[in-house]
């Protein structure tokens, strides 16, 4: 019994501070144990009304933790995770199925504490057995994200029925226990006797505020809310969830969606073309306030949406080749004659934040750059990246001009109009789009492109072929975003390292492969604070953006939202998201406005 006693008092003194309701990597937290609701709801909601929105091309499967198939619009909103975040802090999340967590004082565990009251839409109890259970599925049978973004949880060890532990590979990794408490929790006695490898079509079993009523493949996809859904009372969930139903109606493309929207067909539109939200947001039913439209800020890190060169084309490998063709891209004439000067120009991949590149690099970013200086490009110390700039107008001699120089210095050529290698092979690239949206802004890239030699091909092709070749790397280039925080982590492997370049279904879409990146990942992930977590952020944009793997894009740093007048939007709204889930219907009202 002493010897017992001994062990225990050992592994107590461990553990870190007392158990505690919330996790975050901001340094701070707002909202203090015993808190009531979140500021931006109304915890006196109204609850009823449909929610009617609206998905693009269509989908073939229930199962959203697999890589095949395309997942329905809305089926997370079935499950419930350990923690939950908060909409108006950073990167801060706190409990909900699990009711506390506790962090050993060295990291190298994080136990969380399940509330007794979590259950399944079927009434059983959630324990620790469907959180290892969840764990251990998804990361060996889920999309390979599952299996990157947990790679440094060694394993989930059941203390009792509502304890469970993860023990980490490494101690460094301060964002462990914090993406841990992310992990959607899936029922074990439900999938007991079921292939989950081969479980596309199976209605799922959650514990989240909705379960799927009904569906038709590529038509349409309903929820219902869980009337005694467990944790409507929790502080998390005041004043939140409070639409009856959310239907989510598919249509063939953006352009039927928006008529469909004008017509009352659906609720609420998020818009993300700016030439839409210019001119075709108007008419009678704004008139008379039937629909309002409105621009929300949001505070959100602008995420990095670009054209993506695959390195893994011998045609993209030279450096110059790439810079070149970046400068053939003029945002400035887009944005003024195709975007009606709604955009910014974006120069990082933490836009918009404190991670954010600036100047040349500080004392430091150069301890952490000069370790990796044969990796990088030297412009790195010597230059601070600037994106392209041109009139406007059009007229681009200066950058057609830098671009054939750095061609020639790449070993191209110009011969009867055509730029060609030593071969007299002549550079080419195909971009291949989901949506036909984006061709009216790569026609003039095309043009310019033109003038200087090098034929571009831009294809649009079916959802389902594009996601197939994205995830197996079948392309020249692609449109994709990369979707940072604030605190950057484990999200960074997937995006950058080498290890996972050629994992199929990855998210390594430029196929990147440089020891200097996967060094800054790293100090990155294992930051020890704050302060390294942003020397390293700042040094990893320097890099990326001086290797040009990529021809970034634009942001925004509002939220286009046009809605059918029925909400009832309360007054605070959450800082990074314009809070849709906050908002409630008046189903009167609602009625009233969609009776023809």
């Amino acid at each position: 019994m002493k010897y017992l006693i001994l062990i225990l008092a050992i592994a107590l003194s461990l553990f870190g501070s007392d158990k505690t309701h919330a996790l975050t990597l901001g340094g701070s937290i707002k909202y203090k144990e015993g808190f009531t609701h979140f500021d931006y709801v109304n915890p006196k909601m109204k609850k009823g009304g449909i929610l009617k929105s609206y998905a693009i091309g269509t989908f073939d499967s229930l199962n959203p933790f697999l890589l095949k198939g395309k997942s329905a619009v809305g089926i997370v909103l079935t499950y419930d995770t350990l923690m939950t975040s908060s909409l108006d802090e950073e990167f801060t999340y706190y409990g909900l199925i699990a009711k506390s967590a506790k962090v050993a004082k060295d990291n190298s565990f994080v136990i969380f504490y399940i509330n007794k009251k979590a259950k399944f839409h079927d009434g059983k109890p959630i324990t620790a057995e469907d959180v290892k259970f969840s764990f251990e599925t998804l990361t060996t049978k889920g999309t390979p994200f599952y299996k990157r973004y947990y790679k440094e949880v060694k394993e989930a060890i059941v203390i009792d029925k509502y304890t469970v532990k993860f023990t980490f590979k490494n101690k460094e990794n301060l964002e462990l226990p914090v993406i841990l408490g992310q992990l959607k929790v899936l029922p074990k006695h439900f999938w007991k006797n079921k292939n989950f490898s081969h479980s596309s079509n199976i209605k799922p079993l959650g514990s989240g505020p909705y379960r799927l009523k009904s569906y038709k493949y590529g038509k349409y996809v309903e929820y219902e809310r869980v009337k005694d859904y467990w944790a409507k009372d929790l502080n998390v969930n005041k004043g939140l969830y409070n639409f009856g139903k959310i239907k989510y109606d598919y249509y063939k493309d953006q352009n039927v969606a928006l008529e469909a929207f004008l017509a009352g067909e659906y609720s609420l539109r998020l818009e993300g073309t700016a030439k839409n939200w210019a001119t075709l947001y108007k008419g009678d039913n704004f008139k008379k306030e039937k629909i309002l439209k409105k621009e929300i800020y949001n505070a959100s890190i602008g995420k990095m949406q670009g054209l993506i060169f695959n390195l893994r084309e011998k045609k993209f490998e030279n450096r110059d080749v790439r810079k070149a063709i970046s400068l053939l891209f003029d945002f400035q004439w887009t944005n003024k004659n195709l975007f009606y000067s709604q955009y910014k120009r974006t120069e990082s991949f933490f836009e918009n934040s404190q991670l954010k590149a600036t100047g040349l690099p500080s004392k430091d970013e150069l301890k952490l750059l000069n370790q990796i200086k044969e990796h990088i490009p030297q412009e790195v110390f010597t230059t601070v990246f600037k994106t392209s700039v041109t009139k406007g107008d059009g007229k681009i001699r200066n950058q057609l001009r830098q671009a054939l120089r750095l061609f020639k210095k790449a070993g191209y050529s110009l011969k009867k109009g055509k730029l060609v290698d030593k071969k007299g092979k002549q550079l080419s690239f195909e971009i291949i789009l989901a949506s036909a949206t984006f061709n009216r802004i790569l026609l003039p890239f095309k043009k310019n492109l033109a003038q200087v030699g090098v034929r571009l091909d831009i294809k649009t092709i079916d959802r389902v072929q594009y996601i197939n070749r994205l995830q197996n790397y079948k392309y020249d280039m692609t449109l994709r975003p990369y979707r940072m925080s604030t605190s950057p982590g484990n999200e960074l492997y997937g995006y950058f390292s080498s290890k996972y370049a050629d994992t199929v279904g990855g998210r390594n879409y430029s196929g990147i492969q440089n020891k200097g990146v996967d060094f800054l990942v790293e100090k990155i992930v294992k930051a020890k604070n704050r302060k390294d977590l942003i020397t390293g952020a700042k040094a990893l944009d320097r890099v990326l953006l001086h290797s040009h793997m990529l021809i970034p894009n634009w942001y925004i740093d509002t939220f286009r939202v046009a809605h059918w007048n029925y909400f009832i939007i309360p007054k605070n709204k959450p800082k990074y998201s314009y809070g849709l889930f906050t908002w409630g219907i008046d189903e009167k009202k609602q009625k009233s406005l969609i009776e023809k």
